[in-house]
């Protein structure tokens, strides 16, 4: 029986655009992500990189770019986040059948754009709907790294068969299994969050 859902943030609740960022940075030079790049993007979502530092590193490799351009690419991923979505993870949490856990890969230029464009009402509208709300550069720790998902069920005593975590990257959902814990891997396009009851 389901007692504690985990859920992510991109492309569960809000819609991305994942190559957006590639091709907003094309223009200035971006024909690929390097094994520096990813490194540097790992970093900043464990928050073991700050912004000023992930800027200037970037910065760097593209100096064409201004700072300006690299934020509005960097944020060219986050698309909307449908009301639907907000009003139903609120009414789960009315009816106080299951424990919520948001657990994000995210990072400081990201969220301050999401708390920008949803307004600060409706972010915190949604961040209240959660028990607990996990962002990966907040932790130090970041999916598909088992670590992550085992502080998750440690800290609040969650037993793995009686939790369900829904991710939309099956790398994800994949690594939480290993641990035991029930996975629904939502398929963009075709699957909703909102069809939550139809997987407990």
């Amino acid at each position: 029986m389901i007692k504690n859902i985990i859920l992510d943030f991109g492309d569960i609740f809000i819609n991305l655009d994942k190559p957006a960022t590639a091709r907003a940075m094309v223009p200035f030079g971006f024909t690929g992500v390097t094994p520096k790049l990813d490194a540097l993007f790992k970093a900043y979502e464990k928050g073991t990189v700050s912004s000023t530092v992930f800027l200037e590193v970037v910065s760097a490799e593209f100096p064409k770019a201004s700072e300006s351009d690299l934020i509005k690419a960097w944020n060219a991923i986050l698309l909307e986040f449908p009301d639907s979505r907000l009003e139903f993870v609120e009414q789960l949490a009315l009816e106080n059948q299951y424990r919520l856990f948001l657990l994000s890969n995210t990072n400081d230029i990201h969220i301050e754009y999401v708390k920008q464009t949803m307004g600060l009402e409706k972010y915190a509208r949604f961040k209240n709907a959660f028990d607990v709300f996990y962002l990966s550069y907040e932790m130090g720790m970041r999916k598909p790294d088992l670590e992550i998902f085992d502080f998750v069920l440690q800290e609040n005593h969650l037993r793995p068969h009686e939790t369900l975590f829904v991710d939309d990257t099956k790398d994800n959902t994949d690594a939480a299994s290993q641990l035991g814990i029930k996975t629904w891997n939502l398929l963009v396009g075709k699957e909703d969050i909102t069809q939550l009851k139809l997987h407990l």
